[in-house]
């Protein structure tokens, strides 16, 4: 078999996890040597048990690894190990890496930037019109943004990225065949367009409530650097922050508001030490991006309104208000506001979250 048939083999044992495997190439060296260990040394591995050894005499069939190799790059699928010349740098250089890699699309290259941008599924409007423009604006400067393809903020960011035209990596807690969630499956095929899908879990593996924290420490491995933008306080996102602090890499929180159930995870890495967000500048700055002036890029809300116009907008906040609240600060009556908000809906400048509240769209 070739070098990428024996790790194909090793890391789909059934029953044989990350920590068995990391075992096994910590005492035999390869993934051939594996295959070919006797009973006798494999006996001598420590809790290596008659079953372990059992499950893997039985997987020793050359031809279905060849052929299930065959059947995935035909569907367009690459299974890129640790001993690939593709197999990132930045895996490398964490203490639990991956053995194998299953893509579809592209892995990021290790000469270019990368930032994570995770946070909760139930995100407010603030946090998703945040994550996308953070995105947007890092995509501009060429940072290839990756996330985890869940709802919320994982989505905003993705999607960020690919209306921008930047490169979006999702990393996947099931096999890269399979979209989950299911309604994203637009934003899934985008990521294989101008991106990547990858996953550690071989293709056909379903969801499962495990797979999603370990996952978490490849989206931080990947990364540069790590952007929280909501997150409650105990939450998934935390475990992606747990592997980036382990890995090294900075992390950057979005601040909420006091009292914001969906900011508390943020606010208290703030004060654990995080680098807070005021500036995307200082983002690209600590991963090496200078930028030279104010017009690097244009802003999307450099504008000019008349007056009625203005008063509504400068109204209006990411947070979502209703038309009574708007009609409170405002003095305007309900009727001449939504006619201005129709006219800011078609400039693209206002958002309807939820039936008769509006916010900002960044």
């Amino acid at each position: 078999m070739t070098e990428e048939e024996y790790w194909y083999w090793l890391i789909n044992i059934k029953g044989m996890r990350h920590g068995k495997i990391k075992k096994l190439i910590d005492i035999f060296g390869t993934p051939e040597e594996i295959y070919n260990a006797s009973d006798t040394d494999l006996k001598n591995v420590h809790r290596f048990k008659e079953e372990d050894i059992f499950l893997l005499k039985e997987s020793k069939d050359n031809i279905k690894a060849v052929k299930e190799l065959d059947a995935m790059s035909k569907k367009g699928i690459r299974f890129v190990h640790y001993g690939h010349k593709d197999y990132p740098q930045r895996l490398k250089n964490i203490y639990d890496y991956p053995y194998g890699l299953f893509v579809r699309g592209q892995l990021p290259k290790d000469e270019h930037p990368t930032a994570a941008i995770i946070g909760t599924r139930q995100c407010t409007n603030y946090g998703r019109e945040i994550a996308k423009k953070i995105a947007e604006e890092l995509s501009l400067y060429g940072v290839g943004i990756v996330s985890g393809l869940a709802k919320g903020i994982d989505s905003a960011a993705h999607m960020g990225t690919v209306e921008s035209g930047g490169a979006a990596y999702a990393v996947m807690g099931c096999g890269v065949d399979i979209c989950y969630p299911r309604e994203n499956i637009e934003l899934f095929c985008k990521c294989i367009e101008c991106g990547g899908i990858i996953s550690e879990f071989p293709p056909g593996t379903r969801p499962a409530p495990w797979q999603f924290p370990q996952r978490n420490r490849i989206i931080s491995g990947l990364s540069d650097i790590i952007i929280v933008v909501e997150a409650k306080q105990k939450s998934g996102s935390l475990i992606t922050v747990e592997s980036a602090l382990e890995q090294g890499k900075d992390v950057f929180a979005v601040p909420g508001r006091l009292g914001d159930v969906m900011s508390t995870g943020c606010n208290m890495l703030i004060k654990a030490g995080a680098c807070i967000i005021t500036d995307i500048k200082e983002v690209l700055n600590d991963i090496g991006i200078n930028t030279q002036s104010e017009n690097d890029f244009i802003i999307k809300n450099e504008f000019t309104l008349e007056k009625d116009l203005q008063v509504v907008y400068s109204c209006l906040d990411l947070l979502p208000k209703s038309l009574d609240q708007i009609a409170e600060e405002t003095g305007y009556s309900i009727t001449n506001i939504m006619q201005i908000i129709i006219k800011l809906q078609f400039m693209d400048l206002v958002t309807e979250p939820m039936k008769n509240h509006y916010a900002k769209k960044i």
